[in-house]
C-alpha cells in the first residue's frame, strides 16, 4: 500500500517530559488512522509536525513523499485541518472569514462552501466574536473541508458539537473516506473513532504505546469488540503494571 502520512522516528521535545518522542506510524492512501490518548499525551505536538507548524528536534514527518516542515507551502493546498483549539480573527463574520479562506484556497466555484454551510447549519452572518464554540467549530469544519482536499488532519474535530450535529459529522466522515479520503484523526470520541477508523495509535506521556488494526480485530471478535473497553482496559493493566503498554499489531 502506499504511505500518504509518514512519520518515522520524529521526536518534538519541550523539556521537562512535554513533547512526542521517537513517534514511528504511516497512514496508507485512502485510510482512516485514529491518535488516542489523555490530555497532555503529544497528539497535537505530533499534529503540529505534520502541519509543519514547528521542526522536529530529530526524525522526519512527511506527507506525500515531501518533507512536511520544509515544504509546508506546497502541502497546505493538499491537507484539510481542523485544529484542536480555534482561534478565529475579531472583527469579521462567517461569511467573510470564508470568503478570505475561499481566496486563499483559489476557490471560484463556492457551491461546496455552500453544501457545507447548509448540511452543518451554520449561520454566517454572526460575527466570529460572538459565535458560540460549537458554530466556530462548525466554521473550522467548512473551512477544512471547503477545498475539497485528499488528506484531513482533524484534532478533535467534533468537540463542541451537539450530539446530532456530531452524527452528521461522522456521517461525513464516512462519506468522505468512501471517496478515498486519507484521513488522521485525533478524538475523544470513541464511537467517532470506532466508526471511521481502520486502525490507531495509542499515546502516552510522548510515546506510542499501542497500535491497533481495528479492522483485524472487528473481523476476530465482531460486536464483541468494544473500543472504549479496551481503551480502558489498557490503561487500567498500565497504571497498575506502573509502565507503559506494550504495543499491539
Amino acid at each position: 500500500m502506499t504511505d500518504t502520512i509518514l512519520i518515522d522516528h520524529m521526536t518534538k521535545d519541550y523539556g521537562l517530559g512535554r513533547g512526542a518522542f521517537d513517534i514511528t506510524l504511516s497512514v496508507h492512501a485512502g485510510e482512516c488512522y485514529g491518535f488516542l490518548g489523555p490530555n497532555g499525551a503529544g497528539k497535537t505536538t505530533t499534529i503540529r509536525q505534520l502541519m509543519g507548524f514547528t521542526r522536529p528536534n530529530s526524525g522526519r514527518a512527511e506527507i506525500l513523499g515531501r518533507d512536511c516542515w520544509r515544504e509546508a507551502a506546497v502541502l497546505k493546498n493538499h491537507i484539510g485541518y481542523i485544529p484542536g483549539e480555534i482561534v478565529l480573527p475579531a472583527g469579521m463574520t462567517g461569511t467573510g472569514f470564508l470568503r478570505m479562506m475561499e481566496k486563499m484556497h483559489g476557490i471560484t466555484d463556492t457551491s461546496r462552501t455552500e453544501m457545507l454551510i447548509e448540511r452543518f447549519r451554520l449561520d454566517t452572518s454572526s460575527g466570529v466574536k460572538k459565535m458560540s464554540f460549537g458554530m466556530k467549530r462548525k466554521l473550522a469544519i467548512i473551512t477544512a473541508f471547503m477545498h475539497d482536499p485528499e488528506i484531513l488532519i482533524l484534532d478533535e474535530p467534533s468537540s463542541g458539537l451537539d450530539p446530532l450535529m456530531q452524527k452528521e459529522f461522522i456521517d461525513f466522515l464516512a462519506e468522505e473516506k468512501a471517496r478515498g479520503k486519507t484521513l488522521f484523526l485525533s478524538s475523544h470520541i470513541f464511537h467517532e473513532v470506532d466508526v471511521a477508523c481502520d486502525r490507531l495509535s495509542i499515546i502516552k506521556e510522548g510515546y506510542i504505546v499501542s497500535e491497533i488494526d481495528l479492522n483485524a480485530r472487528r473481523r476476530e471478535e465482531g460486536a464483541a469488540f468494544d473500543l472504549e473497553q479496551y481503551f480502558m482496559d489498557f490503561y487500567r493493566t498500565d497504571v497498575q503494571a506502573g509502565k507503559g503498554g506494550e504495543a499491539h499489531a
